[in-house]
């Protein structure tokens, strides 16, 4: 009985079969510079960097003033417009505390499907930070990226007035501020908030909505009457009370 014939195997020790499939899968958005990022290894395992940075937020401590996004907007394209803002805030003034005010910021994904999805390698790994961003020279305005992205809403957005996809970067290229940022430098959204609800962290959060989503509410926010736990219960003296060392007698 004939045989099928052997799997034609490249330098690297892929089959070209799973040579093919590993480049598919990733799309030619993985291809940056002339050299793959991510490829389809033996183990099924791609080989893209984590990112260096990473933003986390408190969506009970955030009062929903907007300032992150018109700065956000202001350093990326000089003005502002909450239209042009890579992180999103938005409010629902029929809830209550914990349900009225949400924000969505890139979660800067160690598997980063839009990345992925990019034809063009415009939304690629940037090789000095790992932070996912976009080489917008590159965007073609096909919108894969925007739709590629598993959450709601999407954390890329269409530029509509410089009509090319745009997301966070941690601040890596603001023109518009003179402030070094990055990884290694200031995030324009963390330096304004006026509540300090939003963080920077060098750590990968776990990946859920809970470790992008914390509690950053400390005893400076209690002492300002407001409850520090998530289910404001309790009163926010019951909780100074229960951190504040007991007098000592005295001698």
């Amino acid at each position: 009985m004939p045989q099928p014939p052997s799997p034609q195997i490249e330098p690297s020790g892929l089959s070209r079969r799973q040579f093919l499939v590993g480049l598919g899968g990733l799309g030619i958005g993985a291809v940056i510079g002339g050299s793959i990022v991510g490829l389809l290894l033996p183990d099924g395992v791609y080989a893209i960097e984590a990112s260096d940075g990473y933003l986390l937020v408190d969506t009970k401590k955030c009062a929903g003033c907007q300032s992150c996004m018109l700065a956000c907007s202001l350093v990326h394209s000089g003005k502002e417009n909450l239209s042009l803002s890579r992180i999103q805030v938005s409010k629902n003034v029929l809830k209550g505390f914990g349900e009225d005010i949400f924000q969505y910021q890139c979660r800067q994904c160690p598997e980063p499907s839009c990345v992925n999805a990019c034809p063009t390698g415009a939304m690629h790994v940037d090789p000095d930070t790992n932070v996912r961003t976009v080489n917008e020279g590159k965007c073609i305005g096909c919108e894969r990226c925007v739709e590629a992205c598993p959450f709601t809403p999407s954390r890329v957005q269409w530029n509509f007035e410089e009509r090319h996809a745009q997301k966070c970067d941690l601040c890596k290229n603001t023109p518009f501020w003179n402030h070094e940022g990055g990884p290694k430098g200031e995030q324009a959204c963390v330096k304004v908030c006026p509540m300090d609800a939003i963080k920077f962290t060098n750590d990968i959060p776990v990946q859920t909505d809970q470790g992008y989503d914390v509690n950053l509410r400390t005893v400076h926010y209690a002492r300002m009457a407001f409850p520090v736990d998530d289910e404001a219960k309790i009163p926010a003296q019951v909780y100074i009370d229960s951190i504040t060392p007991s007098p000592q007698p005295q001698a």
